[in-house]
């Protein structure tokens, strides 16, 4: 069992504190640290230490296969971990990052063999939160850090959610308040002759061809066959405590369903958009935002699902959403979580 010490800068104006500094040295020490970005909460350890990136693995509860992310504080560690940098990564780094993005590019060996999962490439990001890059510019490593939640469950997009998950499992937690997209970042292939998204995220498919031109979509992401080259392409992810179905249809189709489990006596939760939620009768109806603002569903929607518990639960309905924009981001981890689609 860990102590895990929980540093609070939720409210301190004064990101560059001595918090900050007792983190990073946590970092550099091989401890495990759980710290905000503008995606989810990131468990970290230092990249090109590979018993560190072990604790990663064991508190989380990790396939040892499925690699990890990098993260760093500028271009020039980005590039300091790669091999080669094509001129079409380079054209979106310099447009989106710090930024949710990952790039998938050839390793050069810096970073731990786990951290890759023995693959020739690595994923690498700079994160746009204000404590991550002051950590990572006070740590002065590459930090790998998958999302801080124990393998398989919804995201953290809270320290509350980390602290639940992973104390007395890792070393430290920042607490930074709550996230800003809420959904993991874009994963972007570097290595062929056209990128190719491995994993939607903040950074959407529209935004990326508005850069570079033809962008592909790798055919796992629908299939999840062969070894995984980016977080969250092969195992199931992001799934809550009770079983979760996404239903297809009207507001009457997924009323029916609702209506069908509660005569079965069954504890029926909802998770909708804010239009079809004041439609819908259930025990339990969460709202995730309007249809109208994907982007405040994606934010809402690891909360949203953390917050059905067994007991009070059995079975939890959502709707499906558009696939544009960052609702293929959205639709890939519903899809991931849930158990049944009802089309």
């Amino acid at each position: 069992m860990t102590h895990t010490v929980r540093w609070n800068l939720h409210e301190n104006e004064k990101i560059n504190s001595k918090e900050i500094q007792e983190a990073a040295g946590f970092l550099r020490n091989g401890m495990t640290v759980a710290f905000p970005t503008e995606t989810v909460y990131g468990l970290g350890a230092d990249a090109t230490n590979e018993e560190a990136v072990a604790k990663i693995f064991e508190a989380k509860g990790r396939p040892s296969d499925n690699p990890l992310i990098a993260h760093v504080a500028t271009k020039k560690q980005l590039t300091d971990l790669v091999d080669n940098l094509p001129e079409f990564a380079e054209k979106l780094i310099d447009a989106f990052s710090p930024g949710p993005i990952t790039f998938v590019l050839p390793s050069n060996g810096t970073c731990a063999k786990n951290v890759t999962t023995g693959l020739p490439t690595i994923g690498v990001r700079i994160p746009d939160h204000p404590i991550a890059l002051e950590l990572l510019k006070e740590a002065d490593i590459p930090v790998a850090a998958p999302s801080a939640n124990i393998s398989g469950k919804p995201s953290p997009t809270t320290a509350d959610h980390v602290w639940v998950d992973l104390n007395e499992k890792i070393n430290g937690l920042i607490d930074g308040g709550s996230t800003g997209v809420g959904l993991e970042s874009t994963v972007i292939d570097c290595t062929t002759e056209l990128p190719i998204i491995l994993r939607p995220g903040g950074i959407t498919k529209e935004q990326i061809e508005a850069v570079v031109g033809t962008v592909l979509v790798d055919p796992v992401l629908a299939t999840g066959l062969g070894k995984p080259k980016a977080p969250g392409m092969k195992y199931t992810h992001y799934a809550p405590e009770v079983p979760l179905w996404l239903i297809e249809g009207s507001v009457d189709k997924i009323q029916s369903v609702i209506d069908q489990e509660l005569t079965k006596g069954n504890k029926v939760g909802v998770m909708a958009s804010d239009e079809t939620a004041l439609l819908l009768q259930s025990d339990q109806v969460k709202q995730l935002g309007s249809r109208d603002n994907l982007a405040e569903i994606a934010n809402n929607l690891y909360d949203v699902l953390r917050s059905f518990k067994n007991g009070d639960t059995d079975l939890i309905i959502c709707e499906v959403f558009p696939e544009t924009g960052i609702g293929q981001a959205i639709m890939n981890r519903l899809q991931k979580a849930a158990v049944k689609h009802i089309e």
